[in-house]
């Protein structure tokens, strides 16, 4: 099964502080491009010669290190445009939830800016089932620094291509604008779904 290129469900110009321009290269080139190099590589995994593999170099090794490259960059992308469109103003069980695990709102939102700011590709909230609390986790690239298990919710694309038509090298103006833009019925929604599959484990 080919994978396409999910459309946004909201216009290009319609987000506060984030331009349609970048938007459309965000998305319509960047984005796709993950979407295009995973179905690729997954073509090409059909036919490589496994006989083979091994760790130094091999075809079929480069093609499954990239696949977790573009894949992540398919997934993250996705769920990083999915939770836009919103009014940024948060409730309901996740904010409770998430005031429960780090103290406050506030202070949810004051560790998600700073894991932004240190990330050189992604901040990335997640559900752990290992302790059932919230985190915040960074990555660097899309394939480092995701824990095994978690489940995303919600993240802030830090690479300077989601920012750098608008804002330059001002990071902290574009996760000001991203925070105005979030759609957090959608992160709820996505959080009860996460809660329901692990207490069905």
């Amino acid at each position: 099964m080919a994978f396409t290129v999910k459309d946004l469900k909201f216009g290009k110009d319609a987000l506060d502080g984030i331009s349609e321009k970048t938007l459309t290269v965000h998305h319509d080139t960047l984005y796709a491009g993950y979407v295009n190099k995973r179905n690729e590589i997954e073509e090409g995994l059909k036919s490589v010669d496994r006989s083979t593999a091994n760790q130094a170099y091999s075809a079929y090794r480069a093609l499954k290190l990239e696949e977790t490259f573009a894949a992540d960059g398919q997934i993250l992308h996705e769920l990083y445009f999915d939770t836009l469109g919103g009014n940024g103003e948060a409730g309901g069980e996740l904010a409770d939830k998430i005031a429960e695990d780090f103290g406050s709102w506030d202070a949810f939102i004051e560790d998600a800016r700073a894991c932004a700011m240190a990330a050189r590709g992604w901040m990335v909230t997640a559900l752990d089932p290992t302790d059932g609390k919230i985190h915040n986790f960074l990555c660097d690239v899309h394939n480092q620094g995701g824990v095994w298990g978690t489940v995303p919710l919600w993240t802030i694309d830090t690479y300077e291509h989601a920012y750098f038509m608008d804002y330059g090298s001002d990071r902290p103006s574009y996760i000001t604008a991203l925070l105005k833009n979030v759609d957090w019925d959608e992160v709820n929604a996505r959080y009860q779904a996460a809660k329901a599959s692990l207490a069905a484990r």
